[in-house]
């Protein structure tokens, strides 16, 4: 696709480019919603900041980690390492992409010790963060897309990379899992945001997000083709992941089903 736009003379990325405008979306919506709502919208924002900025460090630290291989590679080979400049070349190369769920995780960690010091109520601040996850992950996937990273499996009716910047890609009809998972964000993010202006499920709508997106990515872990998603089994890295957050808001959901019961007695 479109790996690069030139502006001005210089070749800026693609994904770049929409995760800016994502990351920029994704900060002033929950910043207007706590305006309207008559909430503090300058935590909102700094809780925004704070989430992405810790999000920035898991997604490339789980690159890693998924990509485990390189890491033994570099510890094996330490004495080829003649200069800085190699060593910097090896972190980029181990670090240097990103995965969203180390970045989802980190974000929420982040995000949620902030607000719970910060505030006394922090219920609907996370109300507002969860609308602002797959509005932000909607514009990352079309950059993901026009990159030709994050491809599909070979399909019949498909899209074909000429100049992705990863050549396996390329050549090849693949099925545009990148623009299913755009599509899917995006109607994830109007029901959040339907609900939060509808005063419902109050308090919940973060959960409700880590039942709903693990749910359909790990279904569209199956349409995806490439090779740096790292495999646990025969499920990837991302869909045992999924399984875990799913498991995790129903218990969450559950728990605080029994609480309000109780409370009600």
């Amino acid at each position: 696709m479109y790996p690069g736009i030139e502006i001005f003379g210089r070749t800026i990325s693609s994904y770049g480019i929409a995760a800016t405008i994502g990351i920029l979306f994704a900060i002033f919506v929950p910043y207007f919603l706590a305006k309207k709502r008559g909430l503090d919208e300058i935590r909102m924002l700094f809780l925004m900041l704070i989430t992405f900025a810790s999000s920035l460090i898991g997604s490339h630290l789980l690159y890693g980690i998924v990509n485990y291989k390189l890491i033994i590679t570099a510890v094996n080979n330490l004495d080829r390492i003649d200069s800085f400049q190699t060593l910097i070349d090896w972190i980029v190369e181990i670090f240097g992409g990103a995965v969203f769920y180390g970045g989802l995780i980190t974000g929420l960690l982040g995000g949620w010790i902030y607000i719970k010091r910060t505030e006394k109520n922090p219920a609907p601040y996370i109300d507002m963060g969860a609308t602002a996850i797959p509005l932000f992950h909607g514009f990352g996937r079309i950059g993901c897309f026009l990159s030709g990273c994050c491809y599909g499996v070979p399909s019949a009716c498909g899209v074909t990379f000429h100049n992705s910047l990863v050549e396996s890609a390329n050549n090849v009809s693949r099925f545009p899992v990148q623009l299913a998972e755009s599509a899917l964000n995006f109607l994830l993010f109007l029901l959040l945001l339907t609900l939060f202006k509808k005063r419902k499920a109050q308090g919940k709508l973060m959960l409700l997000y880590l039942l709903i997106y693990p749910t359909y990515r790990f279904i569209l872990e199956f349409f995806r083709g490439d090779e740096y998603r790292g495999f646990i089994g025969v499920l990837s890295t991302s869909q045992v992941i999924s399984l875990l957050l799913f498991i995790f808001a129903l218990i969450m959901l559950a728990v605080r089903s029994m609480r309000t019961d109780t409370t009600e007695k």
